[in-house]
């Protein structure tokens, strides 16, 4: 048997169990189907509303079919982006040639597109959040739940937050998170990947039939070419998620640098420590083997490092000399590289608690994207930080 029908083969049989797993009375036997919402319309906004549409589609009893996704309205040749998008069914801008379902309806006015939502995924660039979520207040239901797609932290007066927790915090609702090895043009083309959703069943979870579970979220995320596992680690994958960016941006810079893979795996090996190390030193209830088993883990930053958003900016500023917002500028049409935003974020955090000597390498990158450090020096800011923990 050749290896594409081996995996054909296990694809089929895994789908088969997710089928007699999310089709039992407790998914059935609802008050109303759940109505889903995207927050974001990004290349990873809409892969995620196309998954999403797919599997509403064919769950009709366990949800709505119509799947809204909040656009941020911009012209394209003179037209609406919406209007494409619900007529031709297809993002023309951040997801070309990817043929959407029928049933996923752009929409630009962000309270309309949440009016009776029962699950919010959110999916924009993350320095974007707060004045989302202020726009919001107000116009969710109380029961509504939330999954974030997004990658990085808030630090505030609170210290330093998940995004999951912050949603959690400003709107009164239970958030959870979706992070893996998933780079979006891959997934929307269908192409085999897993990743990874935590969710937190909340005190006030409502029973199963009427409310969100792990169930609930793998209807609502597994697609033959992407196979969810559910688990209770938010803290774990959003740490992951955000901060392999930041790692990116290092191998970016090294290969940019032309120093090849070896280079570029010793920044993975200082990153990937630095990653856990973090984890939990500020989140303890993250649990370290999340980084190995999971999606969001090790893969996620081995895919990450392999080619992501991040790795092109950085590699474009050691080529061009450019500075990290103009390679931004020049090379993603319009989306962001969430490295540049995560690493001064971490700086800021690891300064007031007087331990950026504890993170060589994360130190590092934020000095060579916001103060022009030369990017040949890593491996000596790597060695002088840890000379001086020893």
């Amino acid at each position: 048997m050749a290896a594409t029908d081996r995996l054909n083969q296990t694809s089929d049989i895994l789908n088969a169990s997710i089928k007699r797993n999310t089709s039992t009375a407790s998914l059935t036997a609802l008050d109303h189907p759940f109505k889903i919402t995207v927050i974001g319309s990004g290349n990873w906004g809409t892969t995620i509303a196309k998954v999403i549409s797919e599997n509403t589609a064919l769950n009709p009893q366990l949800f709505a079919k119509e799947v809204q996704m909040w656009v941020f309205q911009e012209k394209i040749e003179g037209q609406n982006l919406t209007d494409i998008i619900n007529t031709r069914h297809e993002n023309v801008k951040y997801l070309p040639d990817i043929k959407l379902p029928e049933n996923l309806f752009a929409n630009p006015d962000l309270v309309d597109s949440v009016k009776d939502a029962d699950i919010l995924v959110f999916n924009i660039p993350h320095q974007f959040l707060p004045r989302i979520v202020g726009n919001l207040k107000g116009h969710v239901k109380p029961t509504v739940r939330a999954i974030s797609c997004l990658k990085g932290f808030e630090v505030g007066k609170k210290g330093v937050q998940l995004l999951s927790s912050y949603i959690t915090d400003e709107l009164n609702i239970q958030c959870g998170a979706l992070s893996g090895a998933n780079l979006a043009p891959e997934v929307a083309k269908e192409n085999w990947s897993e990743t990874t959703v935590a969710y937190h069943i909340p005190e006030d979870f409502r029973g199963e039939g009427r409310d969100v579970d792990h169930k609930v979220l793998k209807a609502l995320f597994h697609r033959p070419y992407f196979h969810v596992n559910v688990i209770e680690d938010v803290a774990g994958i959003s740490i992951a998620g955000a901060l392999k960016n930041v790692v990116a941006l290092g191998c970016g810079f090294v290969e940019g640098l032309g120093w090849g893979n070896n280079a570029s795996a010793a920044i993975q090996r200082v990153g990937l420590g630095e990653i856990i190390k973090f984890g939990q030193m500020f989140f303890p209830e993250s649990r370290v083997e999340t980084y190995y088993q999971e999606s969001a883990g090790v893969a996620d930053l081995i895919t990450t490092c392999s080619g992501g958003r991040n790795v092109r900016v950085a590699k474009h500023m050691a080529k061009s000399g450019k500075d990290a917002f103009e390679a931004e500028k020049e090379l993603l049409n319009g989306q962001s590289a969430q490295g540049i935003i995560t690493c001064k974020e971490v700086h800021e955090w690891l300064e007031t608690c007087e331990l950026l000597d504890e993170f060589p390498l994360f130190e590092a990158v934020y000095q060579i994207v916001y103060n022009n450090v030369p990017m040949e020096n890593i491996p000596d800011m790597i060695d002088e930080l840890n000379t001086l923990q020893m």
